[in-house]
């Protein structure tokens, strides 16, 4: 059968079960969106308001579903509006696949009119990536790179095609994808046998959930091996939900943010066994003095991730899942009934904090887990919502977190929003925001509007920049440089103007209102505009280059 390249695009993308793409389309793209048009009935295309919120809506399709998530974008200007979505899906593991177009083949090289290398720019940023010069290796390519994003380590690919290539036709024969093998050839015997006999000898573990907990879909296997181990767990904030978050063993999340729990309880633990986590600097504190009184065990699918911000004392490498299965049969169910205690002791002298009074984001996001009962699918953007929608909404399952770890990139929120409501039809999904993300993509707003998403946009609007502000009150000697953001802008009459609803609230009965009202709706957006002061702060904090168990809250500062 002779196709065109476009053709085979939209044919290996059906073989592939892909039934959402998100783009912007362009010249040198149109001969894909031209096929693509044709195939409308089986491949729904979410036109965004720009490229960047396609790639992050592909990434929140790809996190709540597990699925590579696919964008499309033209030549030049196109192309590089994707590079910040990109870059976030690779920091956290983010099966993606890019498709852009560039200028023709005899084009190439002389900077000709939208030509851009895209391939070079984003290599640092992707697991692979591909220019396609010859039809007949389009299909392959496409197919191989459907395989790259999701084997192992999942993360973004690029594919970049000509659009003379997305013309041209060669002979095309379809191809059932092969099944994707989890990684289980680098689990052995010996490791499985050396982390059995550290677990066996502890007296004071704990357990450190991280992403990979999540993308392997381990939960259950990981349930078991916190039982049998008879450990504490924590978690960072990728690793939210892969254990459950209202059990009475979870301690909450580690690190610069992390309970005074979880960071003291990890000080003082003999053994941690960090199952799908690479040890992150947000995490880690001074890496010198991070649990220094534990050996480290690492159960990781990376082989990169081993000895690489930790040096670990035994590994075992392969996905979590499969470890957690050959783990756990071997394993004695092991009984740490005065370390339990301990903990359950630093639980009840260390609560986390919640303000007494006003409008505030611990507050609104308390109550969002309130009333959502825990079942709603929690995006953020970045900062310090961020951390409160981390803080004080209860997880108790995987890919209920949709946020950027990684390369904390603040506009995420909007596009993956769009995307995790358009892959979990009648799923309530939330966007915790601040006012400085959301000016960043606010125009995605449009995109939520006219498919229907009946996304709620909670806006922490404090006026500032407020984690940046946190640091420079802290840090900075209270040098407020470029983070106060004092224009009196009316973010309801913003919503309204591009068709959602919206509500601004400035007490805790006016948010509760709000929220309801927001709730009740079933195909329209609505921004609830939450008015809190600019001082609020997150608490606990690790200063920087300071230890984990010198984290602080406010008595601190009112010390």
């Amino acid at each position: 059968m002779q196709l065109t390249g476009s053709q085979i695009i939209i044919e290996c993308l059906k073989e592939q079960s892909v039934d959402t793409i998100f783009g912007y389309p362009g010249g040198a793209i149109l001969n894909v969106y031209d096929e693509l048009y044709k195939h409308r009935d089986e491949i729904h295309h979410v036109l965004t308001s720009h490229e960047q919120g396609a790639a992050h809506a592909a990434d929140g399709y790809a996190r709540t579903t597990g699925k590579v998530g696919v964008c499309f974008a033209t030549s030049g200007p196109g192309a590089t509006n994707l590079v910040t979505g990109i870059a976030t899906a690779y920091m956290d593991s983010v099966p993606l696949v890019a498709i852009t177009c560039n200028v023709n083949l005899p084009l190439l090289g002389k900077d000709s009119f939208q030509e851009v290398d895209i391939a070079g720019i984003t290599m640092p940023i992707t697991k692979h990536n591909f220019i396609v010069k010859n039809v007949e290796k389009l299909a392959p390519t496409i197919r191989r790179a459907f395989r790259i994003a999701a084997t192992g380590r999942p993360g973004p690919v690029l594919v970049d095609i000509p659009k003379d290539v997305t013309a041209a036709k060669t002979t095309f024969k379809a191809q059932k994808p092969a099944k994707i093998e989890r990684v289980t050839e680098t689990i052995t015997k010996e490791d499985i046998a050396a982390a059995v006999k550290m677990i066996e000898r502890c007296k004071k573990p704990y357990v450190m959930v991280g992403g990979g907990a999540v993308i392997s879909g381990a939960s259950e296997e990981l349930a078991e091996f916190v039982k049998k181990v008879d450990a504490p767990v924590c978690d960072t904030l990728m690793g939210k939900g892969a254990y459950d978050g209202t059990k009475e063993n979870y301690t909450g999340m580690l690190g610069m943010h992390g309970t005074k729990v979880s960071n003291f309880g990890v000080s003082e633990c003999d053994l941690l066994i960090a199952v799908g986590t690479r040890f992150s600097d947000r995490i880690l504190g001074n890496p010198k003095r991070f649990a220094r009184n534990a050996k480290v065990l690492q159960f990781d699918v990376d082989p990169v991730e081993i000895n690489k911000n930790v040096v670990v004392d035994a590994q075992v490498i392969g996905d979590i899942k499969e470890i957690l299965k050959r783990l756990n049969p071997a394993l004695h169910s092991q009984d740490h009934r005065d370390w339990m205690a301990h903990i359950a002791h630093l639980m009840e002298e260390y609560p986390q904090e919640m303000p007494e009074e006003g409008l505030n984001g611990p507050y609104a996001v308390s109550k969002i887990y309130e009333a959502t009962k825990g079942d709603a699918i929690i995006v953020t953007e970045v900062g310090q919502h961020q951390m409160w929608a981390a803080q004080y909404y209860k997880y108790d399952r995987p890919r209920n977190l949709i946020t950027s770890g990684g390369c904390g990139t603040m506009g995420y929120g909007l596009g993956a929003a769009i995307g995790a409501s358009i892959a979990n039809p009648g799923r309530r999904v939330i966007n915790i925001a601040g006012d400085g993300c959301f000016r960043m993509n606010m125009n995605e707003l449009m995109t939520a509007v006219r498919n229907h998403c009946p996304i709620i946009e909670v806006l922490m609007n404090n006026g500032v920049l407020g984690m940046v502000r946190q640091w420079q009150d802290l840090f900075y000697d209270e040098h407020y440089s470029a983070t106060v953001l004092d224009d009196n802008t009316n973010y309801v009459k913003i919503a309204e103007a591009m068709g959602a609803k919206g509500r601004r609230v400035t007490t805790r009965e006016e948010f509760e209102a709000a929220l309801e009202m927001a709730l009740g709706e079933k195909e329209t957006p609505f921004v609830i505009d939450c008015c809190i002061d600019r001082d609020d702060k997150v608490w606990p904090m690790v200063a920087p280059g300071a230890p984990i168990s010198e984290c602080f809250g406010s008595e601190a500062i009112k010390k």
